[in-house]
């Protein structure tokens, strides 16, 4: 379970899209719309290798996910903790994405492996430590 919430942790697992923050070497907020998939007790990102949201994160593990509904009354749950920057087993950890977010109209590359390597693609595995939100 991701927090101690069993309403916080089901919300998390329905949802698919959230506003990644990450702090910059000056300690400004860097954010970002993302789609998330979880993995167990963590939540996975995939991005290309160049994004600020990952040089930020080589520098200061430190992120926020806030996770939103995508309808009224636009409830969220923000999860505060550690992220760790994965570059193995790509294929599955992006599949797990693609599932995700499938019923948004997205789907995955044919060679989701070239995909993969021509945007230098990691995983970035979020480690909650703090969870709030607002389910109204």
């Amino acid at each position: 379970m991701i927090g101690d919430n069993e309403t916080f942790d089901q919300f998390i697992t329905d949802h698919r899209w959230a506003v990644v923050t990450t702090l910059r070497k000056d300690g400004t907020a860097s954010s970002s719309w993302i789609a998330y998939a979880r993995d167990g007790d963590t939540l996975i990102i995939s991005t290309p290798g160049g994004t600020l949201k990952r040089r930020t994160l080589e520098a200061d593990p430190r992120i926020t996910v806030c996770c939103s509904s995508d309808s009224m009354p636009f409830n969220f749950v923000t999860v505060e903790g550690r992220a760790t920057i994965e570059k193995d087993n790509l294929v599955e950890m992006t599949r797990l994405v693609f599932a995700a977010i499938a019923d948004s109209g997205f789907t995955e590359p044919e060679d989701l492996e070239g995909w993969l390597e021509s945007q230098d693609r990691v995983i970035i595995r979020v480690h909650p430590e703090r969870v709030y939100g607002v389910i109204r």
